[in-house]
């Protein structure tokens, strides 16, 4: 049979994931002609794990992806069964908002989304090979011997490369909850002559709720008060469904302890590398065998399914090891399992082989977005997608890249942590991870990120014209309260003996008033308002920019100083090996990651301060043998 034209466009996304949607919409958004190619209309945006969006970092990560442009915060938004503000008694840097999905409801209207896009054509079908012109990606080929061409083409395949599912001792070829796995476009990539490592994850069993006794379970309903991820979002869900909480129990371990012989986990079965932050049950019996429980949160699926996922308990156990389990745990005593857990095996290009754009360094116009890149989570999928929607589009238009830098974004952190360091297991964003966190919070994505969301044309003038006038009126506020003084009166005086505060020995400043710990906005506003009343937003940014003033201006002197070793250039055909003093381990490294800059070159894994030091004053010879 053979291959049939059928069509040309810009950009082509493979995959319809988490990465894929955002990749798809960024692209058509910013107008290239975009085709999004998926295995089944019906699960775009799936989430064949946990139900859920959000948490510490990854919540972060939504609102940037919001402040861009991006569509997951609007989506959840809309979709969601709960919401909760995590960490609030905690400093702002560690706060991030989690919402459970409705997993149907958040599928469905992110399809409906894709299919408004006036820019963006949706297609079922299997990629099995790319086209391959002069060394560059110039379209694909479908299962079906559909050619489609393109400038640039998105990989975004999560976890079906080659995906194997197993369940104690079976095995079976498949991707997430039994839908077909793509093993030609996997042999493509391994032709290609693509870096591949084999990576795992797993899901735990679901079980139906009318068989669960609550009774003997914590609730954990969402916040009452109204929140959102998208800075858009104007209406709010609040009749919410709770989750529930229980433990696992020394009967339950032992169970596993017993029949880790019969685990793909500890058989040998599995041979991918699983994730570090989300271990199975079986890892955590083995890893942590001196705790006597572990937690267990019963999360419902959505609003019009009594399927509750059991978030906790991922395993690779045979199917009638998971029954003893699962009765072990209290509240589950009588709980009938729907589907089973299973482990996942799956293939994931090297992250080194990527320019900081996500575009492979192997071939020019193919880019890599989501889990293929060897992350884990939906939000980091998301991330990676949009960036790399956003780059391809402006490939297509003879514009440069957009890269984040690690002060900007986590985003940032999580694309400079892959194509700098790579990983060696799913990698997950952590707070952790990024040294300018007190920079990086949830409330400030906003500010960070929308101006560039508006310069690259996935902002709108309406929404940045609201931005605009947010700015103004938090510097507007700071500017007053330079000017309001605070006096010892009876009533200051006895709101600060209530708050514990020692009490005002002279007049001050309000801007140093505010920036006592047990002092907050609302007490300003109580001695001195504004004019108008401010909405809370403004007041939150303006009580936490005044607090924390000092550190941030610490945290912005250290990223001067690296943004001077990212000026730094490297030119782009240098010779590693023949630079003298440098060690083996870092010509390997540095020749095999390629860094643009001295200070991406910094944070390879291998490369030492001396070494960093040697490549400086090379690269200065250089400049000055040239200009000479």
């Amino acid at each position: 049979m053979a291959n049939f034209n059928a069509g040309h466009y810009d950009v082509i996304v493979i995959g319809a994931g988490h990465a894929g949607v955002e990749a798809g919409l960024a692209s058509a958004r910013m107008g290239a002609k975009t085709l999004m190619l998926t295995l089944n209309l019906d699960s775009i945006a799936f989430m064949p794990c946990n139900p859920s969006v959000g948490g510490p970092a990854k919540g972060v990560v939504v609102r940037e992806i919001d402040a861009l442009g991006g569509e997951m915060g609007k989506n959840i938004d809309k979709t969601h069964i709960q919401m909760r503000l995590l960490n609030t008694r905690k400093g702002p840097a560690v706060r991030a908002l989690r919402a459970q999905a409705d997993k149907v409801l958040y599928q469905q209207e992110m399809k409906r989304t894709l299919e408004k896009e006036d820019n963006l054509t949706l297609v079922q079908g299997m990629v099995e090979r790319l086209i391959m012109e002069d060394g560059e990606c110039r379209g694909v080929i479908t299962k079906t011997k559909a050619e489609y061409r393109a400038e640039n083409v998105i990989i975004t395949t999560g976890t079906f490369l080659r995906g194997k599912v197993l369940i104690g001792d079976l095995s079976y070829d498949s991707g997430p909850n039994n839908m077909q796995s793509s093993i030609n476009l996997a042999h493509h990539l391994d032709e290609l002559g693509f870096d591949i490592v084999r990576f795992k994850t797993g899901t735990p069993p679901r079980v139906i709720s009318h068989s669960i006794d609550y009774s003997q379970t914590e609730i954990q309903p969402g916040d009452e008060e109204p929140r959102a991820f998208s800075y858009e979002t104007t209406e709010y869900i609040t009749d919410q469904i709770p989750c529930w909480l229980t433990y696992t129990t020394p009967e339950l371990h032992k169970i596993v302890d017993q029949n880790l012989n019969r685990s793909s986990m500890y058989s040998g079965a599995v041979k991918g590398t699983g994730p570090r932050y989300c271990p199975s049950i079986e890892d955590k019996v083995v890893r942590f065998n001196d705790k006597p429980r572990h937690q267990v949160f019963l999360e419902p699926e959505g609003r019009h399914t009594d399927e509750i996922y059991v978030q906790g308990l991922s395993t690779s156990m045979p199917e009638d090891v998971q029954h003893e389990m699962i009765r072990t745990v209290p509240g589950l005593e009588n709980a009938k399992i729907m589907r089973a857990g299973y482990a996942i095996e799956y293939d994931a290009v090297v992250p080194t082989q990527l320019w900081p754009s996500l575009e492979t360094k192997k071939i020019p116009g193919l880019f890599t977005a989501g889990q293929i890149n060897g992350t884990s989570g939906y939000e980091e999928a998301a991330a990676q997608g949009i960036m790399a929607g956003v780059n391809a589009a402006r490939k297509v238009f003879g514009q440069e890249p957009v890269v984040l830098e690690r002060s900007q974004a986590y985003i940032g952190v999580l694309i400079d942590d892959l194509v700098t360091k790579g990983t060696n297991e799913p990698y997950r964003l952590l707070t952790s991870r990024a040294e300018y966190r007190l920079l990086l919070r949830h409330d400030n994505a906003d500010l960070r990120l929308t101006e560039l969301g508006h310069d690259i044309g996935l902002i709108s003038e309406e929404r940045y014209q609201g931005f605009v006038r947010k700015k103004q009126l938090i510097q507007q506020e700071r500017e007053r309260l330079e000017t309001v003084v605070v006096k010892p009166t009876e009533e200051v005086q006895a709101m600060l003996e209530e708050k514990g505060a020692s009490r005002l020995k002279e007049p001050v400043n309000a801007i140093h008033f505010l920036k006592r710990p047990e002092i907050h906005y609302q007490d300003i506003a109580l001695i001195s308002a504004p004019e108008e009343s401010l909405p809370e937003v403004i007041q939150e940014q303006v009580d936490i920019q005044v607090k924390y003033e000092g550190y941030i201006t610490k945290q912005m002197e250290d990223i001067e100083k690296m943004q001077r070793m990212e000026k730094k250039k490297i030119p782009e055909h240098i010779d590693y090996y023949s630079i003298n003093g440098l060690a083996t381990e870092a010509k390997e490294k540095l020749d095999k990651v390629r860094p643009l800059s001295v200070g991406q070159a910094s944070r390879v894994s291998g490369v030492n301060p001396s070494d960093v030091s040697i490549l400086l004053v090379y690269i200065e010879q250089g400049r000055m043998a040239k200009a000479e």
